[in-house]
C-alpha cells in the first residue's frame, strides 16, 4: 500500500550533493581530530590543501586548539577520533574539540 501526498514537497535531497554538516570547535588547547564519513566530505571556509588533510574523499584529520572549523559531507558519519596534546583520546580528555554533526544542514 502506498501513501498518498498531502501536495507538500519534501525537501530534496539531491539538490544539495554535500547535504550535512559537521562543526569542529576548539577548547584552547591543541587536539588533532580525524572525521570519516561513508561519502565524500569537503571542507568548508578556508583551502583544505592549507588547512585540513582530506584522504580518500571520505576521511578529514587535522590539528586544532582555537577557532570553528566546518565540513559538508554527504552520506553517514562512520566515526570520529579526538586526540588532545597529550595523546589522550575522547571522552576521557576534557580537552579534545567539541563535535557537533548536523543531518540535512541548511547551507549557511
Amino acid at each position: 500500500m502506498t501513501r498518498e501526498s498531502s501536495g507538500q514537497k519534501q525537501p530534496s535531497r539531491d539538490n544539495n550533493p554535500l547535504p550535512n554538516l559537521v562543526t569542529i570547535v576548539g577548547r584552547g588547547v591543541p587536539s588533532s581530530y580525524e572525521i570519516t564519513v561513508d561519502g565524500e566530505i569537503e571542507m568548508l571556509e578556508a583551502d583544505h590543501r592549507e588547512e585540513a588533510t582530506i584522504i580518500s574523499g571520505g576521511t578529514a584529520e587535522r590539528s586544532i586548539d582555537v577557532g570553528v572549523q566546518r565540513f559538508r559531507f554527504s552520506g553517514l558519519m562512520a566515526n570520529v577520533r579526538l586526540v588532545d596534546w597529550n595523546g589522550v583520546e575522547a571522552p576521557d580528555s576534557l580537552s579534545t574539540p567539541t563535535v557537533n554533526i548536523e543531518y540535512g544542514a541548511a547551507e549557511r
